[in-house]
């Protein structure tokens, strides 16, 4: 099942979907796991309690892959989510059909951007802190952000400003002040754009064209767009994958069998307990990223892994404050192609850790990230409102 959409809304404008990372205390918040199968939250997040308060409701429920940091849901408990053999993002698809004006999903490694980008929607990564954390399922909380999807610029501002705010409960939110800038939308116009060379020249021709036609568009608004050599923002990805691996594996330590969740039938003793639960429970991909993040955090890689990670992710940082002083946006593809086969996923059960490519630059520094018809624009912290201008132009040429 792609989405579900039981729950009785005024009318569509007014209905969000939420997807599976998201607690709510009136339906299960299952992660796309075995593990938190039928699990339903005593509390709910802290975003849908502020969605209820502008005004907005909850129109369902949207499945991910499990702990959302696949590439577009197909590491799923529920099976993979396909259209005419094609892999589709449950929560973009909700949108799509007019069934909900937006939805919110945890955006772990890409997937709400990925699945934005090839649905003709938009969706907004706000920058780090800005929107509360807090009733999400923890996965990689350095880099994770609530994120969202809507048909057009407007409406994704609209959904992002109501969830917008400092919250004490959340211990990486940021001052009110800082979020105020956001929702007011102090970042200056977008003037000159820089166009990630590499990154652009590894996608393929379909995503060629929507970046030509973006540049076009935006050339033809007077904003200047130059190429730049973008290998240090290619560094991205290598750095993401070992701190989100690293990190994953340390908040699904959680999950044994004992509190909550899936527990074997089968078991003598409790160290059985904790290793039936988890083998029977998680699926591949997530046992993958569990072993690699352990091995990335032993005594003998915790120096030269995990630690240089997290200097490159400050060298990252720093790179995109240089740019950040001749250009007001750096502008790349969302993804390599804009639509995934059954036949590829099955070939690289992997290929999340290498489309992130993309994502991982925004995820791994925190920063603002627009996405819209397979174009993706990062800009300076608060930088947003900015930032869907850009897609406004775009949106008023036509996609």
């Amino acid at each position: 099942m792609l989405y579900t959409t039981e729950n009785k809304v005024s009318s569509a404008e007014k209905a969000v979907v939420l997807d599976g990372m998201i607690m709510t205390t009136d339906s299960p918040t299952e992660a796309g796991s075995k593990m938190l199968g039928g699990y339903v939250s005593l509390f709910e997040a802290e975003a849908v309690t502020r969605l209820k308060g502008a005004g907005f409701e909850i129109g369902g429920k949207a499945d991910v892959g499990e702990f959302a940091f696949d590439l577009l849901g197909e590491s799923s408990a529920n099976g993979a989510n396909l259209e005419d053999g094609t892999l589709v993002y449950a929560a973009s698809e909700a949108v799509k059909k007019g069934d909900a004006a937006a939805a919110l999903s945890l955006d772990v490694n890409g997937a709400p951007r990925r699945g934005a980008a090839q649905t003709g929607l938009v969706n907004i990564k706000p920058t780090y802190g800005t929107v509360s954390r807090y009733g999400t399922v923890p996965v990689a909380c350095s880099g994770e952000t609530v994120s969202v999807t809507a048909a057009t610029a407007d409406k994704a501002f609209e959904v992002l400003c109501a969830i917008v705010g400092h919250d004490d409960k959340d211990g990486t939110s940021l001052p009110e002040a800082d979020c105020e800038k956001l929702k007011a939308g102090e970042g200056k116009a977008v003037k000159k754009v820089a166009l990630a060379k590499g990154m652009t020249e590894k996608a393929d021709g379909e995503v060629k064209a929507k970046i030509d036609r973006f540049c076009q568009c935006l050339e033809k608004a007077g904003v200047e767009v130059c190429e730049i050599d973008d290998g240090i923002l290619m560094a991205s990805r290598v750095a993401w994958n070992i701190l989100m691996s690293a990190e994953l594996c340390n908040n699904v330590s959680r999950y044994d069998g004992v509190k909550y969740g899936y527990r074997a039938q089968n078991f003598n003793g409790i160290d059985e307990l904790y290793t039936n639960s988890r083998t029977e429970a998680f699926g591949e991909l997530l046992k993958t990223a569990i072993l690699f993040g352990s091995e990335t955090l032993s005594t003998e890689n915790y120096m030269k892994v995990y630690d240089k990670a997290l200097r490159i992710r400050r060298v990252i940082c720093e790179e995109f404050g240089k740019l950040f002083k001749d250009f007001d946006a750096v502008l790349m593809p969302a993804c390599s192609k804009m639509s995934y086969g059954v036949a590829e996923i099955e070939e690289n059960k992997f290929l999340a850790f290498e489309e992130n490519l993309y994502t991982a630059p925004a995820s791994v520094t925190g920063l603002p990230a627009v996405t819209a018809d397979g174009v993706q624009i990062v800009g300076a912290a608060f930088s947003e409102k900015a930032l869907l201008d850009l897609v406004k132009l775009y949106e008023k040429e036509g996609k």
